[in-house]
């Protein structure tokens, strides 16, 4: 029963205003650096290089003086480039056509659960989902992270950093936190529209690759780095969407230890979950319910892990395995 209730905490619908007039004014700015993906086998879903977009179109050269004949000193004009991240898209929508997905759920093969270690650290991971009833800010809980130098990753939605723009920036700015994606709407990552607690996911590839693309645009926009780490609405997925995600250059961060079931725990729940985390976890609770217990039990339980010899790692600094 609790896995049902794991995520429905987030606040979640299927869209929120101003998200996409949030998205538009970050633009759509293309990832790295191109690389034209081949199209694999449709039913191969191996992780094949990344593809990376660039992140502007280079500026044409020109010179001063007219090339030979020329009877002005303006210069050649070259032909226009199709735009990279159009060209990577449709190749990824061809890749997929005829693919139909078997599996659904947040335990698919290539969605990492778990720090590949022996040693005793756990990592702490916040989302920030956004939406209506989702988009407020646990001060108590990321001031006591602030206050015990405890790294984390914090996985914000778009809605979410559209509804508080200057807390984001405050967070970014600050080394103890990571930022990572946590999708433009907040959506369960399928190419057929499967739900999720009730959510329904999104219905393509083309939807897919948005849902990542766009909220990872935005967060590089404003903070100068690309997000490694995808984790959508829910934490459900099918397998295409898993391999989408991966041709974009994503890891997707599942969760092996639930925090807070969706900030729907109280103070001694929280507590009994983190507390008794396993070395090489991965906790998944929530930063955007500052109304609820998440904040108390996660202040309850750092002691705990503290003087069993625990300590805290962000996501990037470690290498993760799953299935």
């Amino acid at each position: 029963m609790s896995a049902m209730i794991a995520l429905a905490g987030c606040g979640v619908e299927p869209s929120a205003e101003g998200v996409e007039k949030a998205v538009a004014s970050a633009g759509m700015t293309p990832p790295l650096t191109t690389a034209e993906p081949s199209i694999a086998s449709p039913m191969s879903t191996t992780i094949t290089t990344p593809v990376s977009i660039p992140t502007a179109s280079p500026e044409p050269t020109t010179s001063s003086h007219s090339s030979p004949g020329s009877l002005t000193n303006e210069p050649a004009k070259e032909p226009e480039a199709v735009p990279a991240f159009a060209s990577v898209e449709q190749s990824l929508i061809a890749r997929y056509a005829s693919v139909s997905p078997t599996k659904w759920g947040e335990r698919v093969p290539g969605v990492k659960t778990r720090l590949h270690t022996k040693d005793k650290v756990i990592a702490l991971t916040f989302d920030a989902c956004g939406g209506k009833e989702g988009s407020g800010y646990d001060e108590k809980l990321i001031q006591y992270l602030i206050q015990e130098q405890i790294p984390a990753t914090l996985f914000i939605n778009a809605r979410w950093i559209a509804a508080n723009p200057s807390t984001f920036q405050d967070l970014a700015s600050n080394p103890l936190f990571e930022i990572e994606n946590h999708g433009t709407e907040h959506r369960p990552l399928s190419v057929t529209g499967k739900p999720a607690y009730g959510i329904a996911g999104t219905k393509n590839v083309k939807e897919v690759i948005h849902e990542m693309n766009d909220n990872a645009d935005q967060i590089e926009k404003l903070t100068g780095k690309r997000p490694l780490f995808f984790r959508s609405g829910t934490a459900f997925y099918d397998e295409i969407a898993v391999a989408v995600a991966h041709d974009l250059g994503f890891e997707l961060a599942g969760y092996s230890v639930l925090g807070d079931a969706g900030a729907t725990y109280n103070t001694e729940q929280v507590y009994n979950a983190i507390s008794k985390a396993p070395s090489g976890s991965i906790v998944l609770a929530h930063m955007n319910h500052p109304e609820k217990d998440t904040a108390e039990g996660v202040i309850k339980a750092i002691p705990t892990l503290r003087q069993a010899g625990f300590h805290f790692v962000q996501l990037a600094s470690m290498d993760l395995t799953g299935l």
